[in-house]
């Protein structure tokens, strides 16, 4: 699971969440909520926690099984934390590898006819980098 600061990013970069089943998430929520409520990972469950169209855009409603009463949040209320393989399927036909190294992982990209490399040592995390600047030169 990517960090809560590099979710963040990709979502100022301009990435859109359309949230689907198994989905994890974290709220970022006004400052008069509790800040130990946005430390909390959600999943997006039928049984739980699911994504519901409105007039207004996309909600998610919390199905009375959560901790603290919450009826529901938008999704600008949400912080997305796509999975590798979710972060793998968003970089398309950019990606070229994913190299286990000494003590990183090293993915590939090619953008624009560059390759360029991102490492960490968590694999989602060097995905995400690699995303991160695929929507940013995107935008």
């Amino acid at each position: 699971m990517i960090s809560r600061e590099l979710a963040v990013a990709l979502r100022s970069a301009g990435l859109v969440w359309h949230p689907t089943e198994g989905d994890r998430f974290q709220l970022d929520l006004p400052n008069e909520v509790e800040l130990e409520s946005e430390a909390d990972v959600f999943t997006v469950s039928a049984m739980t926690i699911e994504a519901r169209q409105t007039p207004s855009g996309t909600d998610l409603a919390f199905n009375g099984t959560t901790e603290w009463a919450l009826d529901a949040v938008t999704l600008a209320d949400a912080v997305w934390l796509p999975r590798e393989d979710q972060l793998r399927e968003l970089l398309r036909g950019t990606f070229r590898s994913l190299e286990r190294l000494a003590d990183t992982f090293r993915v590939r990209v090619e953008i624009a006819g560059s390759v360029l490399s991102f490492e960490h040592p968590d694999p989602s995390e060097a995905y995400g980098f690699a995303l991160l600047e695929l929507v940013t030169r995107s935008h």
